[in-house]
């Protein structure tokens, strides 16, 4: 099986740590190592590094290089300009059609947090015996929920199939995707039993893919054609910068999944001990123990707090004193401080600082 890792998001509602220049999947939140590494490390040596591919933008190809040297050079995908994820998925789908037609591939993402690394390698296995026995064209990977997660995508289940087994891995048909729902619909989502967080996580073919894109996106699939034509070739990035940048821009749901036959695709399930660590709010969940207990990092002293994270990334001490649910990022040029439940209002307020003195802080 190939996989694919893609790490091209900027990362905005991990502001002000995650920027266009430094985007949150390079930087160590968590430990020393990035999360774009401890993706690959959560792979290796089980999967061969010549089986990774790394899907990024062209911006990031110094760093993206630097941080895995254990994956092979001509296995790096860089993208001229950030199209949304329908046409990168599109554009690798594509490729590695060219050159592995049948071969199972999985869709990962770099900035995710998985504690149940195990369960992880051991669901993935199953997904590729599934689409390699040709037993679902398309297999989606499931968390079971924690809590109601408005945040992110949901995935319906349909009956229980076959291959369900007793260490708390399902397989089930697949009904439908809920993208970021009310809290009112993801609280219901939650205390049902037949509900998932879509994860963003796919195993299947390049071949089903590239039908897929042929099928429901027949423009953009004829442009990647002729990029892929060109791939191995000395005009391959001449190729690619003339046609990606005017490749539609949207998202992979929007172009591919909600217009799929429901009746081919699988979903597995498992407790991944898996977290989007792409917004504070998310982070501070993945690393909490408990929802009163407070995250901190750096230089930070809090006292009489509940439910907190504070991120430092000077030398200059930080200290809280009767912090609840609030939110604090101090780095060279930017001191956040908000509540949590404010924190989806860092990306708007992001955005306003284009075409400002502060643009440089983007």
């Amino acid at each position: 099986m190939k996989i694919v890792v893609f790490a091209g998001g900027v990362g905005t509602r991990l502001w002000p740590l995650s920027r266009k220049n430094t985007p949150k999947q390079f930087e160590k939140i968590i430990g020393d190592r990035s999360t774009l590494q401890k993706t690959i490390d959560r792979l290796i040596p089980d999967f061969s590094p010549s089986d990774i591919y790394i899907a990024t933008g062209q911006r990031y190809k110094a760093i993206v290089v630097e941080q895995l040297p254990e994956i092979p050079q001509e296995n790096f995908i860089f993208e001229p300009e950030m199209r949304d994820v329908g046409p990168a998925i599109g554009l690798v789908a594509s490729l590695l059609e060219s050159r592995f037609q049948n071969e199972p591939i999985a869709i990962l993402w770099s900035d995710h947090l998985v504690k149940n690394i195990d369960a992880f390698k051991n669901v993935l296995c199953m997904a590729e015996d599934m689409v390699m026995e040709k037993r679902a064209a398309l297999v989606f990977i499931g968390q079971k929920p924690r809590f109601a997660n408005q945040n992110m995508g949901w995935i319906e289940l349909g009956e229980s199939v076959e291959d369900a087994s007793d260490n708390g891995i399902t397989v089930n048909k697949f009904n439908k995707l809920i993208y970021r729902p009310s809290l009112t619909d993801a609280t219901t989502f939650f205390h049902k039993k037949n509900f998932v967080w879509n994860l963003g996580y796919y195993v299947t073919t390049p071949q089903f893919l590239t039908a897929q894109f042929k099928n429901f996106a027949p423009a953009m699939f004829a442009q990647l054609q002729t990029i892929t034509h060109a791939w191995g070739t000395g005009d391959f990035e001449k190729v690619l910068a003339e046609v990606y940048p005017k490749v539609e821009k949207i998202s992979f749901d929007d172009a591919i999944l909600v217009k799929l036959q429901t009746k081919s695709i699988r979903v597995i399930s498992a407790d991944l001990g898996w977290s989007d660590v792409g917004a504070w709010e998310a982070l501070k969940e993945a690393l909490s123990q408990n929802e009163d207990e407070n995250i901190t990092k750096g230089n930070v002293i809090i006292e009489d707090s509940r439910d907190s994270l504070v991120f430092n990334s000077r030398d200059q001490l930080v200290v809280g004193i009767d912090l609840n649910k609030m939110i604090v990022i101090n780095t060279d040029d930017v001191l956040l401080v908000c509540p949590k439940t404010s924190v989806p209002k860092i990306k708007k307020l992001v955005e306003s600082l284009n075409g400002t003195p502060h643009e440089h802080l983007v």
